[in-house]
């Protein structure tokens, strides 16, 4: 059995019918014991790279989804979000990481499955009132996820949903974004 074999095998697509993103579960790879002993990764830098997997990805994120503008986490979620705003006709905002930005709207520290980390929204590109799909790579144990909900609101903003490529159901962190709607393509 060959790697992405494998793959297939452990990932399994939310929506049955999607004959893309069935195809696009195979590009996904496996890397055991990273970022430390014990997890296995799962990259999806394959999927991104192949042009009919990304567009796969892309017309299902935002399917069927009301919204204004995209918020895409970095770093993942910028390559994503801004291919989901460019295909539904709306802006993209990226959602950063401290220091990279010259100014800020609002800040929100959190806990990720490996420690702390802050999301910070840039100033003047989020208006009260708009519907923001928030769009990341993948959905772990749920911290990043919801504080970049949880800046959506601070804004006074909606979040008419939260979306990401995979997610890693038995860290549930989904549970953590409890009152948000949250579509994930794949599930492992």
């Amino acid at each position: 059995m060959t790697a992405v074999e494998e793959t297939a095998s452990s990932v399994q697509v939310t929506d049955a019918t999607d004959d893309a993103l069935r195809q696009a579960v195979g590009l996904i790879r496996e890397v055991p014991d990273f970022p430390e002993p014990g997890v296995l990764f799962r990259d999806i830098s394959p999927l991104l790279a192949d042009g009919a997997g990304l567009n796969a990805v892309v017309s299902a994120l935002g399917r069927d989804i009301e919204f204004d503008v995209v918020a895409g986490v970095e770093a993942r979620g910028f390559l994503v979000g801004a291919a989901v705003a460019q295909e539904f006709g709306t802006g993209v905002i990226g959602l950063r990481k401290p220091g990279k930005l010259p100014a800020v709207a609002d800040r929100v520290d959190y806990t990720l499955e490996y420690g702390r980390a802050t999301l910070e929204l840039p100033a003047d590109t989020l208006r009260a009132g708009q519907r923001v799909l928030i769009v990341d790579d993948v959905l772990a144990t749920g911290g990043t996820l919801g504080a970049a909900c949880r800046l959506v609101r601070q804004a006074d903003a909606e979040v008419a949903a939260a979306a990401v490529v995979l997610e890693l159901t038995a860290l549930e962190g989904r549970d953590k974004i409890m009152g948000e709607t949250v579509r994930a393509l794949l599930r492992a």
